[in-house]
C-alpha cells in the first residue's frame, strides 16, 4: 500500500474537466482561479497561434481585424461587466449551429468567441443529420465533414453533437457553460426559427449571452444565420434535363427573339438547345442545381 495516498484520503481530487481540478499546494490559495492559473497547458486566446491577416483583409472584413483586447472590451461593455471580471477564470463559451459549407464567417465569428475573455473553454454544438431532417432541413455536407470542418478550426476546444435545438438553462447547467454566444440581430431576424429566439431571449435575460458581430462583405454573406429560419427552404424549380443555354448561340438571344420555355410561367430570355442528341461544340458540362440549406449557389 502506498503509504503516501492513505486509501480513505486522496492526495487529489479529480473531476471529469481537468481544467477544474483543485490542487492543494501548501503556501498557495486554494482558489479556483489560482489553481487554474497554475495549469501549463491552460493558454490565454491571444496566444493561440494565428497568422495576421492580410492588408486587403483588414481593409474588407472588419471582423477580422480586432484584437483580443478589442473584443473583450466590446464583450465586457455589452454585458456590463467591470474590466477585473474573468481575468483568470477559464470560461466556458458556447456555440452551436448546422455550420454546413464552414465559410469565414463561421470562423471569424468562433474567434470572436474565443477572444471573449482571456481564458476560454469553447464548446461547440453541431447538429445532427436526424436533428436537421426533423426539422426540414437538408445539407450539402455530411454529419461526420461538418464536425470534423469544425474540428480543425484553431479556435474551438471541444465539438459535440448530442445538443438541443433550443438552448436551455438545464443544458447550460449540464454541459458547464457561463455564456452562449450568437451573432448580432439573430433574435430579431425573422428568418431565424422562433423556437430558438424564444430560447436565446429566455438566456440572454439571464445574461448569458455575448452578442458577436457579423462579418460582412464576402461571398456567401448573404446566408442565413445559425438560427434557421423557420421552415424548410423554398424548393428551386428545375428546367428538364434535356435542355440547356447555350454560350455559343445565348449571345445571338437579342436577334432571336425570346424562347419557349419548357416549364409553364417560366420566361427565358435565351435560345434552347435540345440535347437529346448534342452537338459536341453545343453541349455544355453543367452540374445538376443542388438545394442549398441557405439558399446559396454552392
Amino acid at each position: 500500500m502506498d503509504s503516501l495516498s492513505p486509501p480513505d484520503t486522496p492526495a487529489t481530487v479529480f473531476s471529469d474537466d481537468d481544467e477544474y481540478d483543485l490542487i492543494s499546494n501548501p503556501g498557495h490559495d486554494p482558489s479556483l482561479d489560482s489553481s487554474l492559473a497554475e495549469l501549463p497547458s491552460r493558454l490565454q486566446g491571444s496566444d493561440v497561434p494565428e497568422p495576421p491577416p492580410s492588408q486587403a483583409a483588414r481593409d474588407k472584413l472588419e471582423t477580422a481585424k480586432w484584437s483580443s483586447d478589442e473584443i473583450q472590451a466590446y464583450v465586457r461593455k455589452t454585458l456590463g461587466l467591470a474590466p477585473e471580471t474573468h481575468l483568470r477564470r477559464t470560461v466556458r463559451v458556447y456555440v452551436d449551429g448546422p455550420f454546413d459549407v464552414f465559410n469565414i464567417g463561421n470562423a471569424l465569428q468562433l474567434r470572436q468567441a474565443k477572444l471573449a475573455f482571456p481564458y476560454v473553454h469553447l464548446v461547440v454544438g453541431v447538429f445532427t443529420a436526424e436533428q436537421l431532417a426533423q426539422y426540414g432541413y437538408s445539407t450539402s455536407w455530411s454529419e461526420l465533414e461538418r464536425v470534423e470542418m469544425v474540428r480543425h478550426c484553431r479556435w474551438v476546444d471541444e465539438v459535440v453533437t448530442d445538443v438541443p435545438w433550443e438552448v436551455s438553462d438545464a443544458f447550460l447547467l449540464q454541459r458547464r457553460i457561463d455564456y452562449i454566444a450568437i451573432d448580432e440581430g439573430t433574435s430579431v431576424d425573422p428568418n431565424v426559427d422562433k423556437a430558438r429566439v424564444k430560447a436565446y431571449d429566455e438566456i440572454k435575460r439571464a445574461g448569458k449571452v455575448i452578442t458577436t458581430r457579423r462579418t460582412k462583405g464576402f461571398s456567401a454573406s448573404k446566408r442565413l444565420s445559425t438560427g434557421l429560419s423557420t421552415g424548410p427552404p423554398t424548393p428551386v424549380m428545375q428546367a428538364s434535363p434535356r435542355f440547356v443555354l447555350s454560350p455559343q448561340t445565348s449571345q445571338h438571344a437579342a436577334t432571336t427573339g425570346p424562347a419557349q420555355s419548357p416549364l409553364p410561367g417560366l420566361a427565358l430570355s435565351s435560345p434552347l438547345i435540345d440535347l437529346s442528341s448534342p452537338d459536341p461544340v453545343d453541349a455544355v458540362d453543367t452540374p445538376e442545381p443542388k438545394l442549398d440549406l441557405f439558399g446559396l449557389d454552392n
